[in-house]
């Protein structure tokens, strides 16, 4: 069995899972991006001049270049933020961009917080303008540092390591406060190790060095890093894994389509369930559960891309395979 095949093999896995997609350095400001959830804008109403639109994205291009505030009520709500009408256009301020941000992290006591905010009347500053993606971003938190948030900024680079702390957990991360400015930890950046949700790695009011990825001082953007101050275990796997070898491992979590196993701290590999065992069987748990010690054999290894295939199909265990005992891992 080639090398493509397991490549192809594990790229549909990944798709099929919804595997989050590491920040690109291509992209602009990458991960950082996820903290702009997506939501639904008003259509424009037939009844407004189609004049009026253009003006009032002219109005916002010319706020956003002179820093000026502006005084908007907040009209409705969405897990990220808040909503506010420039005109004929919809604003959206995130929650890390409201200087008093709900603190609550059940999502029905936060969405409970967000719309008891709506007929506020709150002073903004425009951030970002996306006229193809109709996106116009809002900042309380901005609009009352000023100043202090552009020296922050300006004395932010990339490869800087920083002290703060973690002042609110998402879905797609953490929000760390670097000393007057939140910026964001992605969960794919959280830790090199695979992950369901960021409090598993973080809590809130918890002090944690961090290294910068990105600084977009136009944005007002900051992406941020834990995992990238620590060794990665990714780094010479190709020489310490190779395909056949055999090693025991820890299984981590079961899904419709395999199994994961932890070989090393922060090193995971897929175990696809038409390798889990010989035979025909309902789903991957009737073979393992999360914390077994399975003895796997390495069938593809790929360093570059962190892939690493296991079986634990005609291993040297014998047979079909079996989780292995404390005393057969020497434990």
């Amino acid at each position: 069995m080639d090398d493509g095949y397991w490549q192809a093999l594990l790229r549909d896995v990944e798709n099929e899972a919804g595997v989050p997609r590491a920040p690109d350095p291509d992209d602009d400001m990458g991960a950082q991006d996820a903290m702009l959830p997506t939501h639904e804008w008003r259509p424009r109403s037939s009844a407004t001049p189609p004049g009026d639109e253009e003006a009032d994205w002219a109005r916002a291009q010319e706020l956003l270049e002179s820093g000026e505030m502006l005084a908007l009520e907040v009209t409705s709500y969405n897990r990220g933020g808040l909503l506010a009408d420039f005109g004929c256009i919809q604003g959206f301020a995130p929650a890390s961009h409201l200087i008093a941000p709900p603190a609550a992290q059940a999502p029905a006591a936060r969405m409970a917080a967000l719309a008891a905010r709506i007929g506020e009347t709150l002073n903004l500053r425009v951030i970002e303008i996306d006229r193809e993606r109709r996106r116009l971003i809002l900042s309380e938190r901005c609009g009352q540092k000023g100043n202090e948030v552009e020296d922050l900024l300006g004395g932010l680079s990339p490869g800087q390591v920083c002290h703060g702390t973690v002042t609110n957990l998402c879905a797609f991360g953490a929000f760390v406060d670097l000393g007057g400015f939140e910026g964001l930890i992605h969960i794919s950046e959280l830790s090199w190790g695979r992950i369901n949700t960021p409090d598993e790695i973080v809590r809130p009011g918890e002090e944690v060095d961090v290294s910068v990825l990105e600084v977009n001082p136009q944005a007002q953007k900051v992406a941020l890093s834990l995992k990238r101050l620590r060794p990665d275990p990714w780094r010479g796997v190709d020489e310490r894994y190779h395909p056949g070898q055999v090693i025991e491992a820890v299984i981590t979590n079961v899904v419709t389509f395999g199994a994961f196993a932890r070989l090393e701290e922060g090193l995971e590999g897929l175990i696809h369930i038409s390798e889990l065992a010989e035979g025909s069987f309902m789903h991957p748990r009737n073979i393992v559960n999360e914390g077994d010690r399975v003895r796997v054999r390495v069938l593809h290894v790929d360093g570059a891309k962190h892939r690493l295939a296991l079986t634990m199909r005609n291993s040297e265990a014998g047979g079909r395979a079996r989780p292995v005992t404390s005393s057969e891992a020497g434990l």
